[in-house]
């Protein structure tokens, strides 16, 4: 009795609402979520509870290790680790949430167009996308970030222009798939045009993919800009990141005398993108509609 009755109230439950259940179901996720939403709080939040600006230079505390001054020590001129682990921190979750939302853009409308936009425009499309992947991507990477120069604005540029090419095939196969659908073939032949099944039936029917796709594109940006800001081709500074601490730290009196100046951002790294990368296999979990089966 207790099953029948049950049944159909889990029928009534929307798509969305059993995507919800899955993801707060999934362990690995919540765990995700319990380290990556203090260190955003925190990283939006340290100007106002925060003493010390990362570039601030206390000529006292040069090389000085953790204390109650600076809880995670000092750099070799003098300023906060804690300030700048921070900031940098904000710049690099800056540089990955704006790269991510252009190339999601970029993706889901090359993916659209090659799929509703007819023969010539799907050939067209897809042997740019063919051309893209084909390109080395960490020779690609380094030539874009020499040519678009150091900042902000153009280490979004490089990371946006690298990660749209996966997602457009992937929205490209899922579309090919919808326009074959009775109500997409009815819409084109009322006159339907390419822009109102882009948005009235494309993305809808791809936010799921969309929304799978950024979140984990999220954590490979966090990585590509500190890699680039390593090799001196993103963040300069004195403006902070993860990855131009690491390089301002990767000498060897450094290493083997002041740890902290290399521990704490290294770990900072390591978190967040382990933290997002169980988000983001959450959300896929989620949205498979697999799981419902299981």
């Amino acid at each position: 009795m207790t099953d029948a009755a049950t049944t159909p109230i889990e029928r009534t439950k929307g798509p969305t609402r059993r995507s919800i259940e899955r993801f707060f179901g999934n362990r690995a996720a919540m765990v995700g979520l319990a380290i990556f939403l203090p260190i955003l709080v925190a990283i939006i939040t340290y100007d106002w509870w925060w003493g010390s600006g990362p570039n601030e230079i206390d000529l006292r505390a040069l090389n000085k290790g953790p204390s109650p001054e600076h809880w995670l020590g000092s750099d070799g001129v003098g300023r906060d680790v804690m300030a700048r682990l921070l900031q940098g921190g904000r710049v690099s979750l800056i540089v990955a949430v704006v790269s991510v939302a252009i190339s999601t853009v970029i993706g889901f409308l090359v993916g659209s167009f090659a799929s509703f936009g007819g023969r010539v425009a799907d050939a067209s499309l897809m042997r740019l996308v063919d051309l893209a992947m084909t390109l080395p991507p960490v020779i690609f990477l380094l030539v874009l970030a020499s040519i678009a120069g150091t900042g902000i604005t153009p280490t979004i540029l490089v990371i946006s222009l690298l990660s749209w090419p996966t997602l457009s095939r992937i929205v490209r196969a899922r579309l090919l798939e919808l326009r074959e659908r009775d109500f997409v073939v009815a819409a084109r032949g009322m006159g339907a045009g390419v822009p109102h099944l882009l948005f009235k039936h494309g993305l809808p029917n791809c936010i799921d993919i969309l929304v799978v796709y950024a979140t984990l594109q999220v954590a490979n940006a966090i990585l590509l800009e500190a890699g680039l800001s390593f090799l001196g081709l993103g963040i300069a500074p004195p403006e902070a990141s993860w990855g131009n601490m690491l390089n301002l730290a990767r000498s060897t009196v450094v290493l083997e005398q002041y740890p902290w100046q290399w521990m704490f951002p290294g770990a900072a790294l390591v978190l967040t993108v382990l933290a997002i990368n169980f988000i983001g296999d959450g959300l896929r979990d989620a949205f498979d509609p697999r799981s419902a089966l299981n």
